[in-house]
């Protein structure tokens, strides 16, 4: 996805000095991209992110703040996640890690949500675990009547405590599941745009914003292009039942017509596309387009109860078929 892509890309190279911020994000990226594993008897703590500058970043950030250093591997993707990824490993300490960041309570039982030093933290904080979630396993689709930004969770408790941070910095996403996966999903599209702004995706909030105001106008130009279109055909399906019925008027009263009725009548058969309005100004003397109507409507009222008389077909007969609407 292109804009998934923009996103991430802006959002790796967002440096926010501030320690609980860097802890905020670090964390997040661990608890999305990753989790805890049991390697001979040890706790480890692994991520698979899906491009190697985000790896080489998590790699940096858990030197600066935790003293550690991981193994950065190429892998196939795996828990529904396709094409190549970098695992980050942390084998060596990985208990201690898991602890220090909060995926680990006092008990040694892996925390299934967020650490809540970090869904009740400061606005930055919340941002910043906004931020490392969506570089862990977020999307972005275009704006549209399908457009969201979504991030796949690997627990109902970690959706329910991004809702809860995205809450927090006034933020309007839901929780979902979706094919058996947890997803946190922000729809309306303000809403997205505030939500890029937020994580520090600047460039790429304005972007959004700009990219969905075009696609606004040009729906909106395509709404009153059709309405327009409709207009028009149903315009001409009137003119033709009004021509076809006016022909078959005359056809049944012949002679016996009287002569004003039949001017109008031929006068609405040689302006066949025009509008009452401008056969009145095509009559000789002029007339107004209420005394056009009402001779037309009289022509056809007289011919139809002749016909009934007659026992043949009326004026609504010639009437072409889709022509009626």
């Amino acid at each position: 996805m292109p804009l998934t892509a923009d996103v991430k890309a802006e959002l790796i190279t967002v440096r926010d000095p501030r320690p609980t911020a860097r802890i905020a994000e670090l964390t997040a990226i661990l608890r999305f991209a990753g989790g805890l594993h049991n390697i001979a008897g040890r706790v480890a703590v692994e991520a698979e992110v899906d491009s190697e500058q985000l790896a080489r970043r998590v790699g940096r950030e858990l030197v600066e703040l935790y003293g550690v250093r991981p193994e950065l591997a190429h892998v196939q993707g795996s828990g529904g996640r396709t094409g190549s990824h970098v695992a980050v490993r942390v084998i060596d300490g990985g208990e201690t890690l898991a602890r220090q960041t909060g995926l680990l309570d006092q008990r040694r039982r892996p925390v299934r949500g967020l650490p809540n030093r970090l869904t009740t933290g400061a606005r930055p904080d919340l941002a910043a675990v906004w931020r490392g979630a969506f570089l862990a396993s977020g999307s972005l689709t275009e704006p549209g009547r399908s457009a969201a930004l979504e991030i796949a969770c690997p627990t109902g408790e970690a959706a329910m405590a991004l809702v809860g941070a995205a809450h927090r910095i006034g933020i309007a996403a839901k929780a979902r599941e979706v094919r058996g996966v947890p997803r946190v999903v922000v729809r309306e599209g303000e809403a997205i745009r505030a939500t890029l702004f937020e994580m520090g995706a600047r460039r790429a909030s304005e972007e959004w914003d700009q990219l969905r105001q075009r696609r606004e106008v040009r729906a909106g130009v395509n709404r009153l292009v059709n309405f327009d279109d409709a207009n028009l055909r149903r315009s001409a399906q009137a003119a033709v039942a009004a021509c076809a019925r006016v022909e078959r008027a005359l056809e049944i009263l012949g002679d016996t017509v009287p002569d004003h009725l039949r001017e109008a009548g031929e006068l609405r058969l040689a302006h066949r596309d025009a509008s009452l309005d401008e056969l009145g100004h095509h009559a000789d003397p002029p007339l107004t387009k209420d005394a056009v109507a009402g001779r037309i409507r009289r022509l056809l009222a007289m011919a139809d109860k002749k016909a009934e008389v007659d026992g043949i077909p009326g004026t609504e007969s010639a009437v072409p078929v889709g022509a009626e609407d």
